[in-house]
């Protein structure tokens, strides 16, 4: 953030603050021109005893909008901090996906005082939400979404609509469902209804053909593929018999592959992902989601050791290899960690699937064996003109040290491009999220293959002379 930009925050939440334990009417005024979404990220800056003071001053409905902001990630701090009944008036009027998020936040038991508290109409859309884990279409959609009878007109859904439009969270789209069965028939555009005949019925409106919908235990990660393929605002969740269960929309969408992407990058860089904003993360806790992973790859490093010492003659023999093992094992540790990059990318976007690994391993291998010898020819170049220059004396024998070293980067690179773009595959098929196989986890595997590999090359090609 810009300096400008950081002192402008600090001012504002200063403000806030200030105006938390003042006139009412003050604060009203100074937030009236903000948008929710900024609001709520001033609110989470302050204590949450001052939060829930500013959040009693303002508005009813300008509260309830900010209770749903996703950035208000200080929600449940807050809601503890405020009165009873205002706390139960702000849950009653949240949109029901959000309310789910906040539930998921509180204790077990707190769950329950609140869920016999709410109203039966809540508390069944709650329950029903929260049977879903957060990571699936079920768990992120909203049951508030507008649906009509197949026979009935067109003026009676819009007379219908402005009825209840107020208490949805989108009206764009209408779904049109099976009186009988309850089954869903048809998707509408409130455009196309508007446009249409008063007494056409709305079974007749708009293009005819099979709604595009997701099961409720579809990951989120499918959901936004189909938004994103077919251009939604919004698509609907089915249960077995194909009845509406609730929506997920564009917006639920993009907060749920954020915090997705979020965890996956945490995940990638070797850390247990995170389920706070990292501010917020207590000292302990941020202990226990690195400590394991750094333990687990530290363990796996030693394995690097006991190689070394497995080589621990030739090495005696010809100290002049040590110099190049560093260069050796970052040179496959990096090649394996581009691969695993792009590859659990291509996994999640579906460029590929777990079927396409034999096309992967034929495209990755001439890959490998390329850049290693790009690697292999600027070491060998390295080498000859460090020689050359007097720089530095590798021996008699420098040039069959260049050909180990360069023969040592094509084998190195070849085989971490090959593990790397392998181990996501291996982890899917197992049932692991491939974003497990971090580049830290690469490195290390190929940290101890690299050194076999190089010393396996060194002795073919030095025996007789410094071996």
């Amino acid at each position: 953030m810009p300096a400008t930009a950081a002192v402008k925050t600090a001012v504002k939440t200063q403000t806030l603050r200030e105006l938390a334990d003042g006139d009412p009417r003050e604060l009203a005024r100074a937030v009236a021109v903000m948008r929710p979404a900024d609001l709520a990220e001033e609110l989470d800056r302050l204590p949450p005893e001052s939060a829930a003071r500013v959040l009693a001053a303002l508005p009813f409905d300008l509260a309830v909008q900010l209770f749903d902001e996703p950035e208000f990630t200080r929600r449940r701090q807050v809601f503890e901090c405020m009165p009873a009944d205002e706390a139960m008036r702000l849950l009653e009027a949240m949109s029901t996906d959000q309310l789910a998020d906040l539930f998921r936040e509180l204790p077990e038991a707190e769950r329950a005082r609140l869920l016999a508290a709410v109203k039966p109409s809540t508390r069944e859309d709650l329950k029903l939400l929260l049977s879903y884990p957060p990571h699936t279409a079920g768990g992120i959609m909203t049951t508030e979404f507008l649906s009509i009878p197949a026979d009935w007109t067109v003026e009676r859904a819009l007379g219908y609509i402005r009825e209840v439009a107020r208490e949805k969270e989108t009206v764009y789209a209408i779904y049109v469902v099976d009186p009988q069965s309850g089954r869903l028939v048809h998707v509408v555009s409130l455009r196309d209804l508007l446009l249409a005949d008063p007494q056409a019925v709305v079974l007749t409106i708009g293009k005819r053909r099979p709604p595009l919908t997701v099961r409720a235990t579809d990951s989120r990660r499918d959901v936004a593929v189909l938004i994103s393929k077919y251009n939604l605002l919004a698509v609907p969740v089915v249960d077995e018999a194909g009845r509406i269960l609730g929506i997920v929309t564009v917006d639920d969408v993009i907060d749920a592959i954020v915090a997705e992407q979020t965890e996956t990058v945490q995940r990638f860089g070797g850390v247990e992902a995170l389920d706070k904003p990292y501010p917020q993360i207590g000292f302990l806790t941020m202990i226990r989601k690195r400590a394991g992973w750094l333990c687990a790859l530290f363990l796996s490093e030693m394995l690097t050791a006991t190689a070394i010492q497995h080589f621990e003659g030739e090495l005696s023999r010809a100290i002049v290899l040590t110099l190049f093992i560093p260069l050796i094992m970052s040179s496959g540790g990096n090649s394996g960690s581009q691969a695993t990059s792009l590859i659990v990318r291509a996994l999640a976007l579906r460029e590929v699937r777990l079927g396409d690994w034999w096309r992967i391993a034929l495209r990755e291998l001439p890959t490998g064996l390329c850049l290693g010898a790009i690697l292999g020819v600027i070491g060998i170049a390295r080498i000859s003109l460090w020689q050359h220059l007097h720089f530095y004396n590798y021996g008699v024998h420098w040039l069959l040290v260049a050909l180990t070293v360069g023969a040592a980067l094509i084998g190195v690179v070849t085989f971490g491009s090959l593990a790397g773009s392998m181990l996501p595959f291996l982890l899917r098929r197992l049932g692991f999220d491939p974003a497990v196989a971090s580049a830290p986890f690469v490195a290390t595997l190929v940290d101890v293959t690299g050194l076999v590999i190089y010393f396996t090359v060194a002795f073919l090609i030095l025996h007789g002379t410094l071996l």
